[in-house]
């Protein structure tokens, strides 16, 4: 794969390689940039495991100023699929393999008012291709507001799309 800083490289791989101390992101990823991911702030990373300080952007939020709930899962799932390869070296020969996300099971306990709360994000389990991930969403007094649960299959990139 090329130089992540030049044009030819995928701007979703740019993003993921290219980033600041404590950014989980850069610029360029659709989804991430969406949850404006390139202002979260990371406070832990370890092997398997994240905790990160986000942000509620006004346009994912109810009309009662609230996370909208459809949007949690967004979060979850980015957080998810970042945690999987935790602790790890972002390189270029990594992206031989894909993570699909099969299965999500999200709990809502508290809403997420912001305007930042923390995300702590696990791999609970991994097993050949697959990746069991918990994530929880704590609000600003730190209880516990979301809990999730995201099973991921790791996919080779040259396989064909749906074929997971």
């Amino acid at each position: 794969m090329t130089d992540p800083t030049t044009p030819e490289t995928p701007p979703f791989v740019r993003a993921w390689q290219t980033r600041r101390p404590g950014q989980l992101i850069g610029k360029g990823h659709p989804a991430g940039d969406f949850l404006e991911a390139y202002e979260w702030h990371i406070l832990e990373e370890s092997e398997g495991f994240l905790r990160i300080r986000a942000h509620v952007p006004a346009h994912v939020k109810n009309p009662r100023g609230q996370l909208f709930g459809g949007f949690t899962p967004t979060y979850v799932d980015l957080v998810a699929l970042f945690t999987v390869r935790a602790g790890e070296q972002r390189l270029a020969q990594r992206f031989r393999t894909w993570l699909a996300t099969t299965n999500m099971r999200v709990d809502y306990f508290e809403p997420i008012v912001g305007p930042q709360f923390v995300m702590e994000s696990r791999l609970i389990k991994q097993r050949g291709r697959t990746n069991f991930v918990e994530t929880r969403f704590f609000d600003p007094e730190d209880t516990l507001a979301v809990f999730a649960l995201t099973t991921l299959r790791e996919v080779s990139v040259d396989r064909p799309l749906g074929d997971v």
